[in-house]
């Protein structure tokens, strides 16, 4: 079976769980081999085996840290080189998508981004993907050169399945576009203890509906009361209410969660290209006609300053 390079997005050797995801996919066109990069590299294999890395290829080198994604893409570079892998695998990250565009480019080889399934067939790796703000679903295969592919979050489920996880060392060239971009300083992103928007299992959005920033923490609990991410529409983050880091939407961040609650989001095509892969989607909003009626599971037409404070209180109750 061929084998399938996957990307190792880690902090310090903690292994972040849209690779968890990639591993599941990469088993159903080929054999895992997974390609861990910088500080605490080689501390990611035990983690990487017990999901179906048949091998983990380290280099650990100060580069990484120093300087801005063309490092890693040197290393992918040399790691395709080295394995001449069925497809590259890389989580749809800004980061990620920059390093899969300029590794495609460096290889010569076509590139899907965005994708939200993976399957395998005899021409080789078949991606699913939502396109043109979420209005058709296609399936689309990489005609030239080794496929490089970027998998969107919640895509696919963490499925433990044991490998041997064998460790070697890669060897890497770096180039010298390597050092040309450098990082000067680093700020440590304030906690909120929730789960990181583009990665959580559940999302609970606030719109314009909202009327304003004081009136969020009524969304904040009822993220807080299913161990949510909170998200904001546009028109939200604009209005001030809302940091423009949580913003879903086309010109914002993109998620796919298992569940997504919209509180007083009309769903401007905007605002459903970055939700509408969601797996189930609720929506609470008073006016009936709003277009979110058009693509929810389940809707709500009411005040959201009445249902959500019950829903929320309603879930504390059934957790209590």
């Amino acid at each position: 079976m061929a084998e399938v390079l996957v990307y190792v997005d880690h902090v310090d050797g903690a292994v972040r769980k849209p690779t968890l995801e990639l591993l599941t996919l990469a088993r159903r066109i080929g054999e895992p081999v997974a390609v861990a990069l910088g500080a605490g590299a080689a501390n990611t294999a035990a983690a990487l085996a017990e999901h179906g890395a048949v091998k983990v290829l380290t280099h650990e080198a100060a580069e990484y840290a120093d300087y801005l994604v063309v490092p890693k893409v040197d290393a992918l570079q040399a790691a395709v080189t080295a394995v001449s892998p069925a497809a590259v695998l890389v989580p749809s990250s800004a980061e990620g998508k920059e390093i899969a565009a300029r590794l495609a480019l460096r290889i010569g080889a076509g590139i899907i981004t965005d994708a939200t399934d993976l399957e395998a067939s005899e021409e080789g790796p078949v991606a699913t993907q939502s396109v043109f703000a979420a209005s058709f679903t296609t399936k689309t295969r990489v005609i030239k050169g080794t496929p490089v592919i970027t998998v969107k979050p919640n895509s696919a489920a963490v499925e433990p399945a044991p490998a041997a996880g064998t460790v070697e060392a890669l060897t890497v060239a770096f180039t010298g576009q390597a050092t040309g971009t450098k990082v000067t300083a680093r700020t440590p992103r304030e906690s909120t203890g929730r789960p990181e928007l583009t990665e959580a299992a559940i999302v609970v959005s606030g719109g314009r509906g909202v009327n304003g920033a004081e009136n969020f923490p009524l969304i904040e609990a009822l993220a807080d009361s299913l161990g949510a991410a909170v998200g904001a529409s546009r028109a939200a983050v604009d209005a001030g209410w809302y940091p423009h880091t949580n913003q879903v939407g086309q010109t914002g961040k993109s998620v796919s969660p298992q569940l997504y609650i919209a509180n007083g989001i009309s769903g401007a095509i905007q605002h459903r290209a970055g939700m509408q892969t969601s797996k189930t989607i609720v929506a609470v909003n008073k006016d009936a006609e709003a277009p979110i009626f058009d693509l929810v599971d389940y809707g709500v037409v009411g005040d959201l300053f009445d249902v959500v404070p019950q829903l929320t209180e309603e879930i504390n109750t059934r957790k209590g």
